[in-house]
């Protein structure tokens, strides 16, 4: 599944796709995404149902041994074979499903490594792909009004300053407003 998606991504990039092609690229990356994260939930909901089975049979099989057990103590060979044979079907059940847990683990571990692989791949692709007309012609225009003098929002040294004195001065205010609180319920009592 994620394999196709993966050499589509490469050949992509190895081809240099102009801008069109890279957008659908990268929203086909992002449903793959999607569809891998549905399919390690689904896995990891096997993993815990076949547990769960596992746990259930290897009580089963434990259960049939302990009456084999207690039969046998009171010499009833008739349900001491019937305890057998009950116990060699649960341990052969056991076997299967650690085998299929096991499995299942290797399955998920796959699926967990391809869809971060995916992930990586996908925040790369839309890191370094072209810029549209648009966002070139965005992007001239800030450096426009900078080299005007003006400044660019989020970029500026001062607007972090003013942030984050504006929170500084709020901490206090409201900090001087509990202690009042405070000093007004201590009046009270």
């Amino acid at each position: 599944m994620f394999e196709r998606l993966r050499d589509a991504l490469r050949a992509a990039l190895d081809a240099a796709t102009p801008p069109g092609d890279l957008r659908d690229l990268a929203r086909q990356m992002r449903e793959a995404v999607v569809e891998g994260k549905v399919a390690v939930e689904e896995t990891r909901g096997a993993v815990a149902r076949a547990e769960a089975e596992l746990a259930q049979e290897r009580q089963r099989l434990a259960d049939a041994e302990r009456r084999g057990r207690l039969a046998a103590e009171i010499q009833d060979q008739e349900t001491v074979a019937v305890a057998q044979r009950f116990a060699a079907k649960h341990r052969e059940r056991t076997g299967v499903l650690e085998k299929k847990v096991a499995a299942l683990h290797d399955e998920l571990a796959l699926y967990e490594r391809d869809l971060e692989e995916m992930r990586v791949q996908l925040a790369r692709a839309e890191r370094d792909r072209p810029l549209t007309q648009a966002e070139r012609t965005a992007e001239r225009a800030w450096r426009d009004l900078q080299a005007a003098g003006g400044t660019r929002p989020g970029v500026d040294p001062q607007d972090e300053l003013l942030k984050s004195e504006l929170d500084r001065s709020a901490r206090e205010a409201a900090a001087d407003r509990q202690l009042r609180e405070l000093k007004k319920k201590m009046k009270k009592d």
